[in-house]
């Protein structure tokens, strides 16, 4: 099934998400809901690879800011970090394309009358390629810029620096061209008893990463290590994802932007914290009458 491509295309994605995550048992990860918002609809597989020009993928992004609407409406709750979840209301909740509409262009109009600066041709157009984090105050799209800015030996080494951080030892890059696409290589001890050798490559991305591209990894992989990762500013394509955990073959780990944002801020490498409050815009809409 193929959705028809227009401007707000995310307003479909409202009754979805919430069938979705009552399947899920009224909660799960990001990731999670958007597999199982494409599996219920059999959307075609060319849709859910397509990227924002930031190189995001433009069929999560949609499914983000599903959310961010829903979220302001009351029916999911914001309140656990990178889990989705429904609240009581939104349990009881089934949106119909006219419901989900409706919530739409209320939500377009509060927002329109905060930001001032902006018509709501102009808020609708940046919510089509801009993350519900990045509209707002988030690190996330800064840190990748920075870490799209970098070096190509650079960003391998500030990689190094964060498999480190998380309890990776010996990590050294190659600093070779053309070493089979290795760009490093450490260890992970998962006890005293129990350790094993990691290969990783860095990928300075905007867009996807190719299933091809993961296969020509593991095919240099094999041999050297137990297990290879992959680290890209970017995303991975569907297929790709699959050849990563083909069964019988060794495993790759994927970091994808957001997965590498999040490792980033886990241990607080290059980030310095700071304490910041949304405004619960649900909360003061009953203060206006």
């Amino acid at each position: 099934m193929r959705k028809k491509k227009n401007q707000a295309e995310f307003v479909q994605w409202f009754g979805p998400l919430l069938d979705a995550l009552r399947e899920l048992g009224y909660s799960g990860k990001p990731k999670e809901v958007s597999e199982k918002i494409a599996q219920n609809l059999n959307l075609e597989e060319d849709f859910l690879d397509e990227t924002l020009k930031s190189g995001g993928n433009r069929f999560h992004n949609q499914v983000a800011w599903a959310r961010q609407y829903l979220i302001w409406e009351g029916l999911l709750d914001s309140s656990e970090r990178g889990t989705w979840k429904l609240t009581e209301k939104g349990k009881k909740t089934h949106l119909s394309p006219e419901d989900s509409r409706e919530i739409f262009l209320k939500w377009v109009e509060i927002n329109q009358k905060i930001r001032k600066d902006k018509s709501k041709k102009e808020i609708i157009e940046d919510q089509e390629e801009e993350t519900p984090e990045s509209a707002e105050v988030s690190a996330e799209n800064n840190l990748l810029s920075v870490l799209k800015s970098l070096s190509p030996s650079g960003f391998e080494n500030v990689c190094k620096e964060l498999l480190r951080e998380h309890g990776f030892e010996n990590v050294e890059v190659t600093g070779k061209s053309h070493d089979g696409g290795i760009d490093g290589f450490g260890i992970l001890e998962l006890n005293p008893f129990v350790s094993f050798k990691v290969i990783f490559q860095c990928k300075r991305y905007e867009g996807a990463v190719s299933r091809a591209q993961v296969g020509d990894f593991r095919n240099a992989m094999i041999g050297r290590a137990e297990k290879g990762i992959i680290l890209t500013t970017g995303t991975f394509s569907r297929e790709a994802e699959k050849e990563a955990s083909r069964d019988g073959a060794p495993p790759i780990e994927l970091v994808d932007g957001v997965k590498l944002v999040q490792m980033f801020e886990k241990v607080k490498l290059g980030l310095k914290p700071k304490t910041v409050y949304d405004v619960d815009l649900n909360y003061f809409e009953k203060f206006k009458e």
